[in-house]
């Protein structure tokens, strides 16, 4: 690294706007990764100062204090003392507190000064804090600090630019090390006092307004009422929203793989071309707008400030079936992908209440079953309104997710009774003030979960894709065969022979055959079955979906569906589980007990759908 080059670790209490900032300072220009070793997601971005020097900015996981109590705040700790294996110490810390909730965020901030190293206090949210009345004696704070202080607004652009001037001049002197022995960490509550007094004039403890739209969102009754809503409404316009664009998007690559059948010869290659790449990889792309206006909701909720509410409001219902009110936000990040979801369980102490929620959280519908369901959904459940408001399609869509949800609770339940637990696990965190979520930061969250998604469609996607059509075009049928071309080939007995497992589900070879490919990527399963139908030559008019209505019963398309809301994930979760947990057992129990509901659910359901339309 260069003398010019200057490396900042971000560091502050969740929900301070750190990743704001962190957002304003490096834009695209960031790059997400896992610590060495474990995986713990971290980030890094770039920002060149005005004078011509590079600022390498890291963004450290939330921590409320260095008393360590789950992985990452370990980590924090242990990156800003120099004692991460591969990790460089930071040239200097730019601890990230919340002006309007400084009773809380200075305690940590003299928990980071009692490193000894070079550190900046950046007061963010002072648009907040003077909306508020609060009055911030910011040239005295920082003579008792003894430490640099400026003032940010993350979300306003130009808002960090007394950042961006303090960390651009010379680093600061590091301050002294304090001891760190039981009572100093005591007195540190004295210290925040005394700060407080001698800088900060707060006219109220809270904002009015937080307290207003609390009085119903943390209702007991109201609360869970209007969250029920948001979440139904959430899943309607996955659907309503989303399915237009994926529409478009698979009528494209339809008449791109049309057109550019005329321009190749017949044969194996326009076959790997039109049947392999447009009609595997085409049709999981295009579900890439349902899967972006999900996160596109969840990203709102998170930077509104709602999420923590929802977590506080659920966690007596939680607690009744052996999971945590802090298992929410795990349990909701699963929705976008269960392997983030397990990583977020460190923020839960009690190591019963960690476990249940890891084995759990693949019960979450994930982004990758969304193409899955969309597909079934579209070719089966008709478009109509049910009382003229709600679309049919996307109430099946929201009862596929509350399926999932309620088996998660119902597979804690029983954790619960085999792993009896009387402590008490009482629910502490920071409610943080309501806000307006900033397009910004909604538009690179978007971004990045589009580059992760085309990520995962360029590899184990393609890869698998192309060995789809490969088993499904070779061998060749030998001379006098009378059945399908499709038959004869690798995927046709490899179908045939798993069919014998699951046509008590109502599944025939095909289905049966996709099946093992969603395991290493649950999306693959529609590129594997539009290769196979493509291959056979079904899916050459009317698409997939049209395929799919043709070749499959109605009870058939609701087990398959039934079988995706709870089949065992795929193989990255496990290995996530194994990271997580460091045994095998709980990767085996994970494993076993979601095949086992699935089959059950999935041969219950097929069975009832047939007595009842037959």
């Amino acid at each position: 690294m260069s003398a010019s080059t200057l490396r900042i670790a971000l560091v502050g209490n969740p929900n301070c706007g750190k990743t704001a900032l962190f957002n304003q300072l490096t834009g695209g220009r960031q790059k997400v990764a896992n610590y060495a070793g474990v995986t713990i997601e971290r980030k890094e971005g770039r920002f060149t100062a005005p004078s011509g020097r590079l600022l390498q900015i890291l963004d450290l996981p939330g921590t409320y204090s260095f008393d360590a109590n789950s992985p990452d705040e370990q980590i924090t700790r242990d990156v800003l003392e120099g004692n991460y294996p591969g990790e460089a110490a930071p040239d200097l810390i730019v601890c990230v507190a919340d002006a309007t909730n400084l009773r809380l965020h200075l305690r940590f901030v003299l928990e980071v000064k009692r490193l000894g190293r070079p550190v900046v206090l950046a007061l963010n949210m002072m648009d907040a804090a003077h909306r508020r009345g609060i009055q911030i004696d910011v040239p005295e704070l920082q003579r008792r600090l003894g430490l640099p202080v400026v003032e940010t607004i993350a979300v306003k652009r130009g808002g960090a630019m007394a950042l961006i001037q303090r960390v651009d001049g010379d680093v600061p002197v590091a301050a002294p090390a304090m001891a760190d022995d039981p009572d100093s960490r005591a007195d540190l509550h004295a210290q925040v006092r005394e700060l407080l007094a001698a800088t900060v004039t707060m006219p109220r403890q809270t904002a009015v307004m937080d307290d207003a739209l609390d009085r119903w969102a943390l209702h007991p009754v109201f609360g869970l009422a209007i969250l029920a809503v948001v979440m139904f409404l959430v899943f309607q316009a996955v659907y309503s929203a989303g399915k237009p664009m994926t529409d478009a998007i698979g009528d494209i690559f339809g008449w791109m793989g049309t057109h550019v059948a005329t321009l190749l010869p017949a044969g194996p290659l326009q076959s790997l071309v039109v049947d392999g790449l447009f009609g595997g990889l085409g049709t999981v792309i295009g579900f890439l707008p349902e899967i972006l206006v999900l996160f596109f909701f969840i990203l709102v909720l998170e930077e509104s400030g709602y999420l923590p509410r929802a977590a506080f409001l659920l966690d007596r219902l939680m607690m009744s079936v052996g999971l945590t009110g802090r298992s929410f936000i795990p349990l909701l990040s699963s929705f976008a992908c269960a392997i983030p979801g397990i990583m977020g369980t460190r923020s839960i102490q009690d190591p019963r209440d960690r476990l249940a929620t890891i084995l759990v959280a693949p019960l979450m519908t994930c982004s990758a079953r969304l193409p899955v369901y969309a597909l079934l959904i579209g070719a089966f459940i008709p478009m109509h309104h049910v009382l003229g408001i709600f679309n049919l399609q996307g109430l099946v869509l929201f009862a596929l997710y509350a399926a999932g949800i309620l088996g998660a609770m119902a597979v804690g339940w029983v954790i619960k009774r085999i792993h009896r637990d009387k402590s008490e696990h009482a629910l502490l965190m920071e409610l943080p003030s309501y806000r307006m979520p900033k397009p910004r930061d909604i538009a690179i969250g978007l971004w990045e979960r589009s580059a992760i998604f085309i990520k995962r469609l360029t590899g184990v996607i393609l890869a698998l894709t192309v060995l789809m059509w490969f088993i499904s075009t070779f061998p060749s049928p030998p001379a006098g065969a009378t059945g399908p071309a499709i038959d004869y080939s690798f995927a046709g007995y490899l179908g045939h022979g798993l069919q014998f497992i699951f046509a008590p589900l109502g599944f025939n070879w095909q289905i049966s055959l996709s099946l093992i490919p969603a395991f290493a990527a649950r999306e693959t399963a529609v590129a594997a079955l539009a290769t196979v139908y493509a291959v056979g030559g079904d899916a050459n008019t009317g698409g997939l979906a049209h395929a799919l209505a043709a070749n499959f019963s109605l009870a058939s398309a609701l087990s398959l569906l039934v079988w995706f809301a709870f089949a065992p994930q795929c193989m990255s979760t496990l290995a996530v589980i194994r990271r997580e947990t460091n045994s095998w057992r709980n990767v085996a129990i994970s494993f076993s007990y979601m095949f086992a509901v699935a089959y059950v659910a999935s041969l219950l359901t097929y069975q009832i759908t047939r007595l009842l339309t037959s």
